[in-house]
This record gives C-alpha cells, structure tokens and sequence, in this order.
C-alpha cells in the first residue's frame, strides 16, 4: 500500500505504433492485442504513424479512444511529420514527402487538441513540463519532448552536438527552449528518443541515444522515464543512482502474453519499491520490432505518485 504522502498509480507505456492497432483480442500469440491493458495513465511516446497522413492519425484516435484509461498522454516521433510544422513544410517545398500534396496541419492539431481528443482523456503534448491531476488522488509532474537526434532527415531532428536538455551556459550558441529541471520536480519523463547507453542499441549494435538527455535524465532523476524510438531496445531497466549502475527488468513471455503486457509493481507494496531520487525506471515501449513487426509488448508500470497537497508542497533543490 502508499504511503500517506503517495498513491499507487498505474501506468500502461506504449510507443512506436506506426498506424498499427492492436490484434484482435482472441489473437493470443500477440501481447498486444485488445484490449489494451487498463490504467490509470496511458503514454504514447511518439511514432504514431508511418508518415504523418491524416488518416493514420485517425486509426490512432480511435485506438486511444478505446483505451481503459482516465489519461492518454501523447507526443509525437520522427515519423509523425505533420506534427513539425517548419519540418513538414520544408518537405513539402522539396517534394520529399508526400508527393508534394501538402496535408491540412490546422485539421491535424485539431484532431489531436481539439474538443473530440479532450473529452476521450487524451492530451497531445509539445516540448514541455505540465503538472496533473487524477481521480486516485495523485498529482504528477511530467516532461515531454517529441525530439531525438537527427536520423534520416525526419522531424523533430537536432544536430548530435546540440544540447536541446540541459540549461545552456551564458556564452552558448544554442540555448534550450524548454531544458529539462533538476530533481525532485519531474515524476516521469516522456520522451520519443532514448537517453545515450539505455535501451538504445541498434541492430549494428551501436548505443544511439542521446547524450544531452543522459545528462539531463541524471540531473531530474525522475520515478519513471519513458521512449521508444530504437525497437529493437524494447525493455526496462532499473537504474541506480548512487551506484551508477542498471539492471534489467525479466519478463516471462507466457505472462507477457497471458496479461497482454509486461508488467513491474515499484510501489510501496512491491518487495522493491522505487526510492525517488536514487532510483529510476526506464522503459523503451516500442511496439514494432526492427522489422516493423508489432511483436512487442505494452509496458504497464505500478508506481507511487505524489498525493496532492503533499506534490504542492516539494519544491526544488
């Protein structure tokens, strides 16, 4: 059980969905298949579509929609082109994508921020912090980045050498629009690209994180930082602070298929809970496998956040 100061609450995690919607539910060679496992907060770390086309967009909606949960957090990947308005439009001028036939940006953040998506509990988030509010009695702090760095001239891309994270020293070329704040002010973080040596390794077998968000993840140590972005990182892991050292989560595959996730309890009733400030969770949630196969499983994650009046009162360090 929580403590007084905290309430147990469930986190369901997914990313990369491509435009793919979950197997039909007697499908039980799939763990992600109908329907998706219930929560109190469902995450989308970004890749909701292939290219961006409003219709994509649309069979994603009405996923989300369906989803047993009070709150859908979303954020937009690389692939999710229409949702960079300055990238989409330097596309479009080139005629790479799209063929050049420009789809109706107004109509797409409509549809994300718009009335429809609002009352389904879904909220689409920019590169930000923003602070919310459940039913269960818990308040939450999150920061959202739709970035990553460059790869293969898609959107929301920023040169390896850039630090889009941290807070930028006065003499610095390039300051943060949004860096990431310091402990304890961040719960859980959302991001669609992985910090650099965490779920991050490529199918050649290099780490493609990021080494700016490393640096700022180190720095805001949250409960739980979430991404997808390289599938074949697919996981969890459980890193420790003081040591400077990771463990990986086990999952058994018969559940995993059973409970149509993967599953780690880090609560107060778990027989390890997460001690804030020494210790986060990762989770790259990657549903497409490399071969953009929807093989991999969602991520549900059983945390404490902080109760309300006692989230008013932290303040930062």
């Amino acid at each position: 059980m929580a403590s007084s100061k905290t309430v147990k609450t469930r986190v369901c995690i997914i990313s990369d969905t491509h435009t793919r919607s979950p197997f039909p539910s007697e499908d039980t060679q799939h763990a992600y298949r109908l329907p998706l496992p219930s929560a109190d907060v469902l995450l989308h770390a970004g890749d909701l579509t292939v290219a961006g086309y409003i219709s994509e967009y649309e069979t994603m909606l009405e996923m989300l929609k369906a989803a047993d949960a009070e709150l859908k957090i979303v954020i937009a990947g690389n692939h999710d082109i229409t949702l960079d308005a300055e990238y989409y439009g330097d596309v479009i001028r080139r005629r790479v994508m799209h063929r050049g036939i420009p789809e109706d940006l107004e109509q797409v953040r409509e549809m994300w921020m718009g009335e429809e998506a609002r009352k389904a509990g879904i909220i689409y988030l920019e590169e930000g912090v923003k602070a919310f509010q459940l039913k269960n009695g818990a308040q939450f702090t999150l920061y959202a980045s739709p970035y990553q760095p460059e790869y293969c001239n898609w959107a929301f891309g920023y040169e390896r050498n850039q630090d889009r994270y941290n807070p930028a020293k006065p003499v610095a070329k390039f300051k943060a629009p949004s860096p990431v704040p310091s402990w304890p002010e961040i719960d859980i973080m959302l991001t669609h690209g992985p910090p650099l040596g965490i779920l991050d390794r490529a199918k050649q077998g290099d780490n493609v994180g990021c080494e700016f968000l490393l640096q700022a993840v180190k720095r805001c140590r949250p409960r739980l930082h979430c991404f997808g972005h390289i599938h074949e990182g697919w996981g969890a892991e459980r890193y420790d602070w003081s040591r400077n050292t990771s463990e990986p989560v086990r999952t058994q595959q018969a559940l995993v298929l059973e409970n149509r996730c993967a599953q780690v309890n880090i609560a107060q009733d778990s027989e390890r809970p997460l001690k804030f400030g020494d210790e986060t969770i990762f989770v790259n949630g990657a549903i497409m496998n490399v071969n953009y196969s929807p093989r991999n499983a969602p991520w549900v994650v059983d945390l404490d956040l902080p109760r309300m009046e006692e989230a008013e009162l932290r303040q930062p360090v």
